[in-house]
C-alpha cells in the first residue's frame, strides 16, 4: 500500500530533480553573459561564437522543467505551497531562458563590433555592467534555493544600481554619436547589448520577487525601484 509519507517523498525528490535543473539553467545563463562580454572586450570571435551556439542548451532545459512541472502537477495534484513551488520554478525557468536570449544577441552583435572601429572604454564598461547583473540573477537563484525572502529583496532593491549604470552608459555612447557620426553604428550596437543586459536585470529582480511569493504568499506591493531614463525603458 502506497502510504501518504510515500507520495510526499517522491514529490520532493521529483521537486529537487526540477530544482536542480533550475540551478544548472542559472549556471549556463549566468557564464554566457559572463562570456559574452568577455567576447566583447577582447573581440574573441570564437568565444562568442560558443554563448550564440549554447543558448540550444539553456532552451532545451526550460523544455524540460516546464514537461517535469506539467507531470508533477497531472501526477502528483500539488495543493497550496507545493502547488506554488512549482508555479515558481517554471516562472524561474522562462525568466532564465530569456536571459539566455539577451546573451546570445550580446554575442551576436559583438561578433559585428569586431569589425568596427573600437568605442574607448566602452567594452570594459559593458563587461563591469554584466559583472554586476550576473551577481543579481546569482544571488536571485540563491535566494531561490534557499527560500531566503531578505536575499530577494536585496536582489530586488539593488536592480536600482543596474539602472544607473544602464544610463550612465546611454549617454555617454549618446556623446560619442553626438561627436562624430562615424561612432554611430557601433555605438547603436553598444546600447542595444547594454539594454539586453539591464533586461537581464530585470529578470533577475523577476526571479527575486517569486522567491518572496513563494516564501510569503504574498508579491511585494508597489512598483519595483526603476532608474531607466530612457525612452525605450519606461
Amino acid at each position: 500500500m502506497i502510504t501518504e509519507q510515500h507520495i510526499l517523498s517522491a514529490f520532493d525528490r521529483d521537486l529537487e530533480s526540477v530544482q536542480a535543473m533550475i540551478m544548472k539553467m542559472g549556471g549556463l545563463v549566468e557564464a554566457a553573459l559572463s562570456d559574452a562580454a568577455a567576447a566583447l572586450e577582447t573581440q574573441d570571435e570564437a568565444l562568442a561564437e560558443q554563448v550564440r551556439k549554447g543558448d540550444a542548451a539553456i532552451d532545451a532545459l526550460e523544455e524540460s522543467v516546464n514537461a517535469e512541472c506539467a507531470r508533477l502537477i497531472a501526477l502528483r495534484g500539488p495543493i497550496a505551497g507545493d502547488l506554488r513551488t512549482v508555479l515558481t520554478v517554471m516562472k524561474i525557468a522562462t525568466a532564465l531562458e530569456r536571459s539566455g536570449d539577451y546573451a546570445k544577441n550580446l554575442a551576436k552583435r559583438a561578433l559585428v563590433l569586431g569589425q568596427l572601429a573600437p568605442i574607448p572604454g566602452a567594452a570594459g564598461a559593458i563587461r563591469r555592467l554584466a559583472r554586476q547583473v550576473g551577481l543579481l540573477l546569482k544571488d536571485a537563484l540563491d535566494a531561490f534555493i534557499a527560500r531566503d525572502a531578505g536575499l530577494a529583496e536585496d536582489v530586488r532593491q539593488r536592480d536600482l544600481e543596474v539602472d544607473q549604470m544602464y544610463n550612465a552608459l546611454f549617454r555617454e555612447f549618446l556623446t560619442f554619436m553626438m561627436e562624430d557620426p562615424r561612432n554611430i553604428t557601433a555605438c547603436m550596437h553598444l546600447h542595444f547589448i547594454a539594454k539586453n543586459i539591464e533586461r537581464v536585470g530585470d529578470h533577475a529582480t523577476t526571479i527575486a520577487e517569486q522567491v518572496i511569493y513563494l516564501t510569503t504568499g504574498t508579491l511585494p506591493g508597489g512598483d519595483r525601484p526603476k532608474a531607466d531614463l530612457t525612452v525605450e525603458g519606461q
